[in-house]
């Protein structure tokens, strides 16, 4: 671990990204001082002879690890696969490790910037930190990625979970890894920041097929990408795409960095999180307790600045120039200790918020 390299790279950063925010947006590969980056799995072909005389071409990312570790003995409970489904994945993973390696060894050897990427699956995250982390074993100089393909915690890795994952990765190396996602993931990480504090600091590897994405950024604590994604097998086509690539096929992934080859290269390994922007005040938080027995409907009045309106477990942020009034109503059985869930509506002033259920305690 060069700690010197991580901190100039964490000093570059966002003043790169910052600066090229408003030019980055409208079809930015076809700039040719904007470096390209190639990333791969283990079924893209490549003629890398062909590819290499594309002299934009800065880095090559590849996939890594996949889920939790495949079993090699085949022993026990594996997710319902037959022994033989199982015995035919692992000499699956074995054959991609080799070629992970010999990307890796041919790619560095021709002055190509490295990277790898975790494919995140629900199961325990940090068990698949460590997986990626043996499978790629990142030298200091190489991008380590996070994949979250969506926010669905039934067939991707939950955010919490990739929360876990990211601290997993700093505590082992000393980096942070990039978060590789869509548009409406980001988005969703960018609106809920203050619960995935980690995840939307990381640098943010964005996936979008579109020419133009005039007026997504700045979005929540990013300004910029570190990479777009901007063509691949869902929008090129043997009549049509966006960057050809010699020595692939329609299938492979295509990159555009808002920067040069050079200044790219004095960021790329990444490591460290963004800055935080701050975060709206709050003016007054309100609460209500249910008595256990008697009136089961409360009502409060209170005056709040102007601010954004918000909503926490058990308590409500108002936010209007003038008091608010609202009620809140519960139907249960009255029993000392009761909790009770209702829900409500706060009417304050110009805006409306919804806020259900809230949760109350009778302490």
């Amino acid at each position: 671990m060069n700690p010197q390299l991580s901190g100039l790279a964490a000093l570059l950063l966002p003043s790169a990204l910052a600066l090229a925010a408003e030019a980055a947006d409208v079809e930015p590969w076809k700039k040719q001082e904007n470096a390209i980056v190639i990333d791969a799995y283990e079924l893209n072909e490549i003629d890398w002879s062909e590819m290499l005389a594309d002299k934009r071409i800065a880095g090559f990312i590849s996939k890594a690890s996949d889920g939790l570790p495949e079993s090699y003995s085949c022993k026990g409970d594996h997710n319902g696969d037959t022994v033989a489904h199982c015995k035919t994945m692992w000499r699956k993973y074995a054959v991609s490790r080799e070629l992970y390696e010999t990307r890796r060894l041919l790619a560095r050897s021709k002055g190509l910037l490295w990277g790898a990427y975790h494919l995140a699956r629900p199961g325990n995250p940090i068990e698949q930190a460590n997986h990626f982390l043996d499978y790629a074993n990142p030298r200091d100089d190489e991008m380590m990625v996070l994949d979250i393909e969506g926010i669905d915690a039934d067939n991707y890795m939950s955010l919490e979970d990739a929360q876990v994952f990211a601290g997993h990765v700093k505590t082992r190396t000393g980096r942070y890894p990039v978060l590789y996602t869509n548009h409406a993931t980001a988005r969703y990480i960018a609106a809920n920041r203050d619960r995935y504090r980690i995840l939307s600091r990381l640098p943010l590897w964005y996936a979008r097929y579109k020419p133009a994405i005039a007026g997504s950024f700045p979005m929540g604590n990013w300004e910029n990408y570190a990479l777009w994604q901007f063509s691949a097998a869902a929008n090129c086509t043997k009549r049509r795409c966006p960057y050809r690539v010699k020595g692939t096929e329609s299938d492979i992934d295509v990159n555009v960095a808002p920067m040069d080859k050079a200044a790219l290269r004095q960021v790329w390994a990444f490591g460290s999180l963004l800055p935080e922007k701050p975060f709206e005040p709050v003016d007054d938080i309100l609460t209500a307790s249910i008595p256990a027995t008697g009136a089961l409907k409360a009502s409060v009045e209170a005056a709040a600045a102007t601010g954004a309106a918000a909503q926490t477990t058990g308590a409500i942020t108002l936010a209007s120039g003038t008091a608010a009034t609202f009620s809140v109503s519960v139907s249960a059985d009255a029993t000392a200790g009761l909790a009770a869930t209702g829900a409500a509506t706060v009417t304050p002033g110009r805006s409306l918020v919804e806020v259900t259920p809230l949760n109350y305690q009778d302490f």
